[in-house]
C-alpha cells in the first residue's frame, strides 16, 4: 500500500505539479512564527520546545489522524497517505529552478541564469561564470532531490501512516526557516534544529548517498564519501554531496563566489571540471536512483506478501 501511495503521488506530481509556495510554506511560516512567539525566548531549552510544539504535535496529529481514519475505513487512511506525499514528496517542488536554469546556460544567459541561481539558493551571483552557476545549480538539485523524494521516503516507510513524512518535512523547513531568520547571527533555535535534522536526516543521506553509488560511478562514489563528505560543513548534506559528485564523475564543492565574497569549500566528487553539459547527466543519476529505490520497495513488498 506504501509502495502504491508513493508511485501515485510521484505520478499526481508530475502530471500537476504543486504550488508548494502557496499552499505549504505560506502556512508553515505563519505556524512556524506562531511557534516561535509562544515558545521562544532565546533560551536553548526553549528551542526543544519549539521543535517540539512544531514538529512533534503535527506528526502525532496526524498519526492520530491516520489511525481514526483506518478505524473507520482503510480506504480513507490510504487517500490521507496519497494527500500528505502530495504535499511532501516530489522532484517537481524545486526543479524548475534546475530547468531554468539549464536552459538558460543552453541559450546563452549567464545573467538570467545567476539570477535563478540566486532565488534558489538565497544569495547573489552577479560574478559567477557559467561553469559555477552548472556546478551549484546540480548541488543544489543533489539536495533538493534528497530533501523531497530520497530523504521522505524513507521515512514515510519507516514509521507508520504518513507521519515519517511530515516530521522529516517539517524538521527541514524548521532549519532552512531559521537559517535565513538567523543569518547574520546563528541563535539557540537554529542551532538545534540544525542538531535535530541532522539526525532525522542521517540514515536517509546515505541510503540516498548508496542509491547514487549503484546507479553512478560505485567505486568512485564510495571513496569520496569515505575521504571527503567530513570536510563538508554539513555532515549529511557532504555524504549525499560526495557521493553524487563521485557516481556522477564530476568535482563539486569547491571555492565560489557569493554575495561579493569569496566562499572556501572543500572539493567533493571526483574526474572532471563541471561543464553546462553536465547538468543533464545529473538529472538522469536522479531519476535512476529514484527507479531503483522503487524496484527495492516493489522487491521488499513482494518478499512481505509471499512470505509465510
Amino acid at each position: 500500500m506504501k509502495l502504491l501511495a508513493i508511485v501515485l503521488a510521484l505520478l499526481v506530481e508530475q502530471v500537476r505539479p504543486l504550488s508548494v509556495e502557496r499552499w505549504v510554506h505560506a502556512p508553515l511560516h505563519r505556524l512556524a512564527d506562531a511557534c516561535a512567539g509562544r515558545f521562544y525566548a532565546g533560551r536553548g531549552g526553549s528551542a526543544v520546545f519549539v521543535w517540539l510544539a512544531f514538529v512533534g504535535s503535527a506528526s502525532l496529529a496526524t498519526l492520530g489522524l491516520y489511525w481514526l481514519l483506518w478505524s473507520v475505513q482503510p480506504v480513507l487512511a490510504f487517500a490521507l497517505n496519497l494527500l500528505v506525499l502530495y504535499l511532501t514528496l516530489g522532484f517537481r517542488h524545486e526543479s524548475h529552478y534546475f530547468t531554468d536554469i539549464h536552459v538558460a546556460l543552453g541559450m546563452g544567459e549567464l545573467t538570467r541564469a545567476r539570477a535563478l541561481l540566486g532565488q534558489w539558493r538565497g544569495a547573489s551571483y552577479s560574478e559567477a561564470t557559467d561553469t559555477e552557476v552548472a556546478r551549484l545549480a546540480i548541488e543544489e538539485a543533489l539536495l533538493a532531490a534528497h530533501r523531497n523524494v530520497f530523504g521522505v521516503m524513507f521515512w514515510f516507510v519507516v514509521l507508520p501512516g504518513p507521519v515519517g513524512a511530515v516530521a522529516y518535512r517539517l524538521s527541514d523547513f524548521l532549519v532552512r526557516r531559521w537559517r535565513k531568520a538567523s543569518a547574520d547571527e546563528p541563535n539557540a533555535f537554529d542551532r538545534f534544529a540544525r542538531r535535530a535534522f541532522n539526525v532525522v536526516d542521517w540514515a536517509p543521506a546515505r541510503l540516498t548517498g548508496i542509491s547514487f553509488a549503484i546507479v553512478g560511478n560505485f567505486e568512485d562514489a564510495i571513496l569520496c564519501w569515505r575521504t571527503q563528505a567530513a570536510l563538508w560543513a554539513e555532515p549529511s548534506s557532504g555524504v549525499v554531496l560526495a557521493c553524487g559528485g563521485g557516481a556522477l564523475g564530476l568535482r563539486l564543492g569547491l571555492p565560489i563566489r557569493q554575495s561579493g565574497t569569496l566562499l572556501e569549500r572543500p572539493e567533493l566528487g571526483a574526474g572532471e571540471d563541471v561543464r553546462v553539459e553536465s547538468m543533464q547527466g545529473a538529472i538522469g543519476l536522479l531519476w535512476r536512483a529514484l527507479l531503483m529505490c522503487l524496484l527495492m520497495l516493489t522487491l521488499g513488498s513482494v518478499v512481505v506478501w509471499v512470505a509465510p
